[in-house]
């Protein structure tokens, strides 16, 4: 089951301590700015690489706004793993002024 949304500012507080985010934007978006160790998983390809997300630690799923990774969310809640949605997404994010990286992963 999904969690409440989390506020940025509380997951920077998680992201300094290695929390585990999916960004499923597509890779168009994610290239422009994201969260700095946030995976890229496009919201297409979230059931097909279901097996790749943990399942023993809260996920922290962002899209742009909040409306694609709270679909996602609840998605991922139905299927049993603990997920949480990054309210106001990436661009509340960059707002805030935390950290941003550009590109794709290495």
């Amino acid at each position: 089951m999904s969690g409440p949304d989390i506020t940025v500012d509380d997951l920077a507080a998680k992201w300094r301590d290695g929390a585990h985010i999916i960004d499923v934007r597509e890779p168009g978006e994610y290239v422009e700015a994201h969260i700095p160790c946030a995976r890229l998983l496009p919201m297409g390809a979230v059931i097909a690489e279901l097996d790749q997300i943990p399942r023993d630690r809260t996920v922290y799923v962002v899209c742009a706004v909040g409306g694609r990774s709270a679909q996602v969310a609840d998605y991922l809640g139905a299927q049993g793993i603990e997920a949480r949605n990054v309210a106001g997404g990436t661009q509340a994010w960059v707002r805030a002024g935390h950290p941003v990286e550009t590109g794709l992963p290495e």
